[in-house]
């Protein structure tokens, strides 16, 4: 690894790898294209971003400015949380990391872009609409990451992916992250995907949750839930608390019964403005706000520390 990588990391305190990293780092720093199977939350994010890292050029280093890395991940919030995680391993070589996505105005968007970068984190509909308009130059990228792929394929996003895949170079490096492989992710990635190598960070008989979780199920009629969730929240020692709901409407119906009962609850969901969202978000990290009710879509790859109960 570049040592000022190292050193960007151990600045924030991270100075070892997860299980995912160890296996995906040889590969990836060899220019392999590969797909790793993992959980969200298992240390993904550096273990395609430190090698897509090295792998590009700073302006001290000759770089132009035309983006060479592209990540591609389904939702605003995992684009704002990638691109920040990004940034600080490449601080110290002055790697420059831009966040694409929707339900921003273009224009500050558009003058990063103007102005230079290396890597380029978004959505999939923002994506093309700033390649389509020439405001995005994909011709230069020589890493590819798609990530969360079956989150994407769920939402919709696969022809948008294809059309995407088409603005790249032939020759790059292309890594596939999923937490599942379903049918049509596998067929994408034999079309794209030069003999990948299939990485799985857990065993065959684990699910999606971490090990460590210890499972409930409570049966209760819909006018029975807030009071059982009010009940649940009053645990003790509990630390932060995420409610994942059905639906937007749900959830916005939840976090507001939470609030009239007392507790500090927010709502994070795709009817809410972007700017909603992020200090919803904000402030969950932050202990401000300790319950955080979501669309399983809003907060998927949200990465926050001190959760103690789902």
């Amino acid at each position: 690894m570049h040592p000022d990588i190292v050193a960007a990391l151990a600045a924030v305190g991270i100075h070892r790898t997860f299980a995912i990293q160890e296996l995906t780092l040889p590969l990836a720093l060899a220019g392999n294209d590969l797909i790793g199977q993992a959980r969200t939350g298992t240390g993904k994010t550096l273990g395609f971003g430190v090698p897509m890292l090295q792998r590009v050029s700073p302006p001290a280093e000759g770089g132009d400015g035309v983006p060479q890395a592209l990540v591609v991940v389904p939702t605003r919030e995992l684009c704002v949380q990638v691109a920040r995680d990004l940034g600080t391993a490449g601080a110290t070589r002055g790697i420059r990391v831009q966040a694409i996505y929707g339900g921003r105005a273009f224009e500050p968007q558009i003058e990063s872009l103007r102005k230079g970068v290396e890597v380029v984190v978004g959505t999939p509909g923002r994506l093309l609409d700033l390649a389509q308009r020439g405001d995005l130059i994909l011709g230069k990228v020589k890493v590819l990451v798609l990530d969360e792929a079956d989150e994407m394929l769920d939402l919709g996003f696969l022809p948008d992916i294809e059309r995407i895949l088409a603005m790249v170079p032939d020759k790059r490096q292309t890594m596939l992250f999923s937490a599942t492989m379903p049918g049509p992710i596998v067929t994408l990635s034999r079309s794209f995907m030069t003999q990948p190598t299939h990485i799985r960070a857990h065993g065959n008989d684990e699910g999606s949750t971490v090990p460590q979780t210890t499972q409930f199920i409570y049966r209760a009629h819909n006018l029975d839930k807030p009071e059982l969730l009010s009940r649940v929240l009053q645990a003790r020692d509990r630390g932060l608390v995420m409610v994942f709901c059905r639906t937007k409407r749900t959830a916005q119906k939840v976090a507001d019964e939470l609030v009239d009962r007392g507790f500090a609850a927010a709502a994070v969901h795709g009817d809410l403005g972007q700017g909603a969202r992020e200090q919803a978000l904000r402030a969950f990290r932050s202990g401000k706000v300790d319950v955080l009710v979501a669309t399983d879509v809003a907060a998927r790859g949200i990465d926050v520390t001190g959760v103690s109960h789902v």
